[in-house]
């Protein structure tokens, strides 16, 4: 496996918005070459595949369905509107430090580029930010969750 703290590897940012640019323009599949490495993000309906370099391949599972009750509506509600999603795998914080208050609280009107969250991956940092003006209706997540690509973090309205 490819050591992260090799000059060679690719920076966690380049490909964190190189799968941003994938997600915006719903592409189905991205393959970048240079040298010895080599990038595909390709979308299928098995699982999204991330290959960095020709000998390592990086599977990110798509997120698994929340489970569904007959005889709860609140989980309905959740599962339909908008969402801000995590852009990769890792961990959710709600907060940049845990003594901080939240980026993000429901009720709180958020403008396009406002950061909502911190995702920790490969021990960076990183704030995830609106894509979109709107208002954060629901936390779907808890805070210092587990995280896998394309899990719904919070519902929202857009505005």
């Amino acid at each position: 496996m490819t050591d992260p703290a090799d000059p060679k590897f690719p920076d966690l940012r380049y490909v964190r918005e190189l799968a941003k640019m994938f997600r915006q323009y719903e592409l189905d599949e991205l393959e970048l070459e240079s040298g010895d490495q080599r990038i595909l993000l390709r979308r299928s309906d098995i699982a999204p595949v991330a290959a960095v370099a020709p000998t390592q391949v990086v599977h990110v599972p798509a997120a698994a369905p929340a489970p569904r009750a007959v005889e709860a509506p609140a989980a309905a509600a959740s599962e339909s509107g908008d969402f801000i999603t995590s852009p990769f795998v890792g961990t959710f914080y709600r907060s940049a430090r845990p003594d901080a208050p939240a980026l993000a609280e429901v009720g709180k009107r958020v403008a396009a580029g406002d950061p909502v969250c911190i995702i920790e991956a490969m021990k960076l940092f990183n704030e995830i930010e609106a894509d979109y003006a709107c208002v954060i209706e629901e936390v779907l997540v808890d805070n210092a969750s587990p995280l896998e690509y394309g899990t719904k973090l919070f519902r929202v309205r857009k505005l």
